[in-house]
């Protein structure tokens, strides 16, 4: 336990075992208060990835993520001996915290190709009124670019960024530049391609059954097939070695 967050360890990743009232309660608390916080997300591909690499390992020390997909369930099932409260996926709880924010909150939106972003704002403030968004800026920015944003970020007066530019550039970007911003930062993977119309979310059934990935996957088999087939295997291995090491 950190505070009052039950957190379970899962490969090199902390992650916070709540339910979906209580992760928006963490993020609208946080938007709410001053200064600047990271959370961010957690599944099979997360735990594979920061097996090889520490500094996202590092990254994900400076937030609180949750767990998302039924790969990270499975680990919690066989380290801890119980399932997660819920799946705190971030296409899904982003709209809840959206839609929990006072009136007035300024969101910014960055990631995902030219274009989408600001399409998908469009889409968002009409959504949920009581957000205020403060712009908009594409993924595909360079490091020099970085600082330059981040004050464009400050100065826009956002108290919410949603960063969806994958993992783990985005995570490696919020704890880099959290303190820059100022504002909460929710790392949010596909999300705003999802609202913009880029990506066509798998059937409900699909979603509550846990098996959204196998439809990622026929949607784009050969970028998605090393992450999912190869890699929900690596995944599952490095579990049963972290459980017999418990």
């Amino acid at each position: 336990m950190v505070g009052m967050m039950e957190i379970r360890r899962i490969g090199n990743i902390d992650v916070v075992a709540t339910d979906v009232p209580g992760a928006v309660a963490q993020v609208v608390a946080a938007v709410e208060g001053d200064g600047p916080a990271i959370f961010g997300f957690c599944n099979a591909h997360s735990v594979n990835l920061a097996r090889a690499d520490p500094a996202f390992v590092t990254a994900t020390r400076a937030g609180v993520f949750f767990n998302d997909g039924s790969g990270v369930d499975i680990a919690s099932r066989l380290l801890y001996g119980t399932r997660f409260p819920a799946n705190l996926n971030g296409t899904d709880l982003t709209p809840a915290v959206l839609a929990a924010l006072p009136a007035g909150t300024g969101v910014f939106l960055l990631g995902s190709p030219p274009g989408v972003a600001q399409k998908a704002a469009a889409i968002l403030a009409e959504r949920f009124p009581n957000i205020r968004i403060a712009g908009s800026h594409h993924g595909f920015f360079s490091a020099d670019e970085a600082p330059a944003l981040s004050e464009r970020i400050r100065a826009s007066g956002a108290r919410l960024v949603l960063a969806g530019m994958g993992q783990p550039r985005q995570e490696k970007w919020a704890a880099a530049n959290a303190g820059a911003v100022d504002a909460v930062i929710l790392c949010i993977g596909a999300f705003l391609d999802f609202t913009a119309g880029q990506f066509v979310r798998a059937p409900l059934g699909m979603q509550r059954a846990g098996i959204e990935w196998t439809f990622r996957l026929l949607q784009e088999p050969r970028r998605m097939a090393s992450r999912y087939l190869v890699g929900n295997a690596t995944f599952l291995a490095a579990t049963l070695g972290q459980r017999m090491k418990r």
